[in-house]
């Protein structure tokens, strides 16, 4: 079995343990063969969270991309022996409308604690588990508008192309957990099944639907096969609340304390 709590989200959803917080941003600890950290929330509240939970320290810890939001509250989870999955691009310095978005830590500050590990390919960061790399766009994607990112000292439109996704295959079929999706769902979802050789049956986490309207969601879901969705972050709650309508009992309603099993 494969648990996925969900440690950070814009939304408190779990009744217990009391005193969990919310933020703009995600987090989740995935326990398959060993603990896995995905994302770490824009602050210390992903930490604070998996404390209240009493959840397995993580060893290995794995980022969608660089931005704040997911990057954040890294710190407090990077000690000597963890091990750290990215995308070179990660650490580039990338704005959003004038402001800056990236990773809020120099990236000797991170190497001073855990093991850099970049990559751009796909990895199987644990028995598994794979951390998906550079996802191949043929469908929609979902990118921030006048965002852009600085590389060797020169400004280029930001195509988040360090964004990736977690895939960890089940006896069920592959769960596959979002961090913001920006390559697209329908890319991901492909790319996933090409990694791993199976089909997605089970999506978790920032779906970045919130770029969409209405009309383009229901054309891009209705492409979809699954058992259920949680979709949870950047997806927003009008979006939700559209799949809750499209999917019915597929859809699971998850933030902050959530634990999906698999």
């Amino acid at each position: 079995m494969v648990r996925v709590a969900i440690l950070v989200d814009n939304k408190v959803v779990a009744l217990r343990p009391q005193g969990l917080k919310a933020e703009w941003g995600f987090s989740a600890l995935i326990e398959a063969d060993e603990p896995i950290l995905f994302d770490a929330g824009q602050t210390g509240i992903a930490f604070e969270n998996f404390q209240l939970l009493g959840l397995p320290t993580p060893k290995k810890i794995v980022l969608s991309h660089g931005h704040y939001d997911h990057t954040g509250g890294l710190m407090p989870f990077l000690k000597k022996g963890v091990k750290l999955y990215t995308h070179p691009d990660a650490f580039l310095p990338r704005y959003y409308r004038g402001e800056y978005i990236g990773i809020p830590f120099r990236r000797e500050q991170i190497e001073d604690r855990a093991e850099i590990i970049e990559h751009r390919e796909p990895v199987e960061v644990s028995k598994k588990v794979w951390a998906l790399g550079e996802i191949p766009r043929e469908f929609e994607t979902a990118l921030l508008k006048d965002s852009y990112i600085i590389r060797e000292g020169k400004k280029e439109e930001d195509e988040i192309k360090d964004d990736q996704s977690l895939a960890i295959k089940t006896d069920k079929g592959i769960l596959l957990v979002l961090g913001c999706c920006h390559s697209g769902l329908r890319n991901t979802i492909r790319w996933a099944e090409e990694v791993t050789g199976d089909e997605v049956r089970f999506i978790v986490g920032g779906t970045h639907l919130i770029a969409y309207k209405p009309e383009e969601i229901k054309e891009i879901v209705s492409k979809l096969e699954f058992e259920f969705i949680a979709p949870c972050h950047c997806t927003g709650l009008k979006a939700e609340f559209l799949l809750m309508e499209m999917v019915g009992e597929r859809f699971k309603m998850v933030g902050s304390g959530s634990i999906i099993e698999v």
